[in-house]
């Protein structure tokens, strides 16, 4: 059980997890910083690079809910394992590419171990810190590795690229990968839900028809034209699908996705807030990487630089949300959140802060901070209210959320930007074609300040919500390990 399990021996796992996050969230980063020379030697255009980035966030995105309810019912511990082993696999792949359409497949051999990493480590931390307030502060530490990613994957990264070439980015994913591998197997207890949702591929089909096929008519339609047949035919199967799940999930006793959770209005303002603030971050990095060595000129060292300001104050700032969020609540951090990234995203769209130096680096550092602030409640609002039976259906769904968010930020802002900057014009429309998916951004984190003061304080989930839980659900059973 959890309580036998030493501070000590908590705080190892906690460490063991973060660092599934920090190869998963580093790969993002790194990537990021990556794609202009990704794009130079595949000849690829703007839709080619959000394929490498969505490609993976998608996959991600589609497979989150089915891995943590498979880990609740088969172990926590087994399907983690099985996750690092094809990520870092995944990763040897993407090194060894021949073109881009390879590397978008072997992104999304990537994606498939990545969907087994963050919802059952965060499952795995849910079940290990059962004290609500040890929990939050967990949750905190959990959030800053987000930071520690994004401040040293634009470094590591453009060191990487300036000197070794982008397929290195990759290499990186594998001591940690295999450390973490060999540390679970000797560390980590085993954990299974007592109750554990059954299989619903009925509606994984269609949470994978509906991803797919809204991504891919977003990222198409600058090029096939939004009125085409074939975007059209995608939009359509994306609103059929939709439909698909909103009549076929409340029909099954335990759902992939339990419509009943969204009827409480903190569990879905999170939801809400996880889509927007990871839109926007998506948008962010995407912008600001094109920009800084399109625009700018500068290498791949330089401009992960010009990153710096915004990875630390997301490092600084989420342990901070996290205390904050375990003494009064979330709403005082989404508020904080909303505030900095509306005003960062106002800076770039309203008053150029691009042009120059002084105001851009401000706007890194709104930036930065508001994202700090945003994880921790986005996380404990989703699972506070969930029986810890269902921990990795909980954490999957917060997870879900923030993919299909930086899935949508980066198919948008690409196709706003490629809409309005031609390829005979790219670097030189640039600066104009953006102005609106800084408008965008800007619009996301006004979107998180709203919803969390509507709705950012913790409640219960619906009765009934989650299927039935009998006696004794409320505590994951945990085998194995070192005590």
């Amino acid at each position: 059980m959890p309580a036998e399990l030493t501070h000590r021996r908590r705080l190892l796992v906690l460490a063991i997890c973060c660092m599934s996050l920090l190869i998963v969230s580093l790969d993002n980063t790194v990537l990021n910083v990556a794609l202009p020379a990704m794009r130079e030697e595949f000849d690829a255009g703007v839709s080619g690079m959000q394929w490498a980035i969505d490609a993976y966030t998608l996959v991600l995105a589609s497979l989150l809910m089915l891995a943590g309810s498979t880990a609740d019912r088969i172990g926590r511990r087994k399907v983690f394992r099985a996750g690092l082993i094809l990520f870092t696999l995944g990763s040897v792949l993407c090194s060894l590419a021949p073109g881009l359409e390879a590397l978008v497949a072997f992104r999304m051999v990537q994606a498939v171990g990545g969907s087994m990493l963050n919802p059952v480590a965060m499952s795995i931390i849910t079940n290990t810190f059962t004290e609500p307030r040890e929990r939050a502060r967990a949750i905190g530490v959990w959030g800053g590795v987000v930071g520690i990613s994004m401040a040293a994957g634009p470094l590591v990264g453009g060191v990487l690229v300036d000197s070794v070439g982008w397929r290195s980015i990759f290499w990186v994913n594998l001591p940690v990968g295999l450390a973490a591998l060999v540390l679970t197997m000797r560390y980590v207890p085993e954990s299974r839900a007592p109750h554990p949702r059954r299989p619903d591929p009925v509606g994984q089909l269609l949470v994978i028809a509906l991803l797919g096929a809204v991504t891919y008519a977003i990222i198409e339609a600058p090029t096939a034209g939004w009125t085409s047949p074939l975007i059209l035919a995608f939009a359509g199967a994306a609103l059929l699908a939709l439909i698909g799940l909103l009549a076929y999930e409340p029909r099954r006793a335990e759902p992939l996705i339990d419509l009943r959770f969204f009827k409480s209005a903190p569990f879905s303002g999170a939801t809400v807030i996880a889509v927007c603030a990871f839109a926007a971050l998506g948008g962010f990095l995407f912008l600001s990487t094109l920009y800084l060595q399109d625009v700018r000129g500068l290498d791949a060292l330089h401009a992960g630089l010009w990153m710096l300001p915004m990875a630390a104050m997301t490092l600084v700032c989420a342990p901070l949300s996290g205390r904050l969020v375990g003494s009064r609540g979330p709403r005082p951090s989404l508020l904080v959140a909303g505030v900095a990234m509306t005003a960062s995203g106002v800076l770039f769209a309203a008053f150029e802060a691009e042009n120059s130096g002084g105001t851009r680096f401000l706007g890194y550092v709104l930036f930065g901070l508001g994202f700090g602030f945003v994880n921790a409640p986005i996380t404990d609002t989703a699972v506070a209210g969930m029986p810890r039976a269902q921990a990795g259906v909980a954490a999957a769904v917060a997870s879900t959320s923030r993919q299909i968010g930086q899935t949508l930020g980066v198919a948008v802002i690409g196709a706003v930007l490629a809409s309005g900057a031609t390829s005979a014009a790219y670097a030189t429309g640039f600066t104009e074609a953006a102005r609106p998916a800084w408008w965008i951004i800007a619009g996301c984190g006004s979107a998180v300040l709203l919803t969390g003061a509507l709705t950012g304080a913790a409640g219960p989930v619906p009765k009934g919500a989650g299927g039935p839980v009998p006696k004794g659900a409320g505590e994951g059973r945990m085998t194995g390990g070192r005590k």
